[in-house]
């Protein structure tokens, strides 16, 4: 007893919380920090992904490919294009074009759908010559690069093709190939009345040029390319001579050779850097 009050200490008491309340608490919890952190993450992967298919096209390539498509989609309403399947065919150009010049096999897919496209519209405008190449010739042929590009990376991981090196020899037989192929041609055209029937003969050699070039992964297939589209610039301008909707044709080939030449320069700097990655 102390001043008058009666002091008892009581002891604390140990309050007991069941094992099952308390295992279902730690996993409830455990449960939304893994939630949270594979939404982390996730987003991380996300914006990885972003960043990477951003910084795969170089700037120049991105304006590039913007510039081409906003030319060829003013030129098209411009000058009263018609069939929107000539505008389709276009943009699908300016695409694989873009994708090509990085050696991305996609580019060979969409030269084989842009093949089928623009063989169409030849034959409406009696070009059996571009009728006949594309689809016989250059859709098939990109078929065939699709099998050889994708087995012959340039490296795991990266979607490049390698970059070959022709002998000289084999130059001489593409020559000889070439050739025959072409004056075979001539003689089939020449059968069916094809429009313009000598630019459509060198339109076949250029073409076959540029498409055995792409199946070999070798880089001259651009330099082939610029020269077939200086070709069908010339072949184009006299249609739309007749025809103002065929006007935006020429646009679409003169902004393929401006890819064509960058595809060029493209292929050869891939050429010189897989060389010093094999030193």
């Amino acid at each position: 007893m102390r001043n008058g009050f009666n002091t008892k200490v009581t002891e604390p008491q140990n309050i007991e919380i069941p094992a099952v309340y308390l295992t279902s608490w730690l996993q409830r919890h455990a449960d939304r920090l893994v939630d949270k952190t594979r939404r982390f993450e996730y987003y991380d992967m996300e914006r990885d992904g972003l960043k990477k298919t951003s910084a795969y096209f170089s700037a120049f390539e991105a304006g590039l490919w913007l510039a081409s498509v906003t030319v060829i989609i003013a030129s098209f309403f411009a000058f009263g294009g018609g069939s929107f399947l000539v505008l389709t065919a276009s943009i699908i150009g300016a695409s694989l074009l873009i994708l090509n010049a990085n050696g991305n096999v996609i580019g060979q897919v969409l030269t084989v759908v842009f093949s089928i496209l623009y063989g169409i519209i030849s034959y409406s405008s009696a070009y059996y010559g571009e009728m006949v190449t594309y689809l016989g010739m250059t859709a098939p042929i990109a078929a065939m690069s699709v099998v050889t590009w994708l087995k012959n990376p340039s490296e795991q991981g990266r979607n490049e093709v390698k970059v070959n090196r022709l002998r000289g020899r084999e130059f001489v037989f593409l020559g000889f190939l070439s050739a025959a192929v072409t004056v075979i041609f001539y003689f089939i055209l020449n059968f069916f009345g094809t429009a313009q029937l000598i630019l459509s003969t060198l339109s076949i050699f250029t073409s076959f040029v540029a498409s055995y070039l792409t199946m070999r992964r070798c880089e001259y297939f651009a330099a082939a390319y610029a020269a077939n589209d200086a070709v069908l610039i010339a072949l184009w301008s006299i249609a739309s001579a007749g025809s103002r909707e065929y006007f935006s044709m020429v646009i679409c080939f003169i902004v393929f050779l401006v890819n064509d030449i960058y595809g060029f320069y493209s292929w050869a700097q891939m050429k010189k850097r897989q060389g010093a990655e094999e030193v």
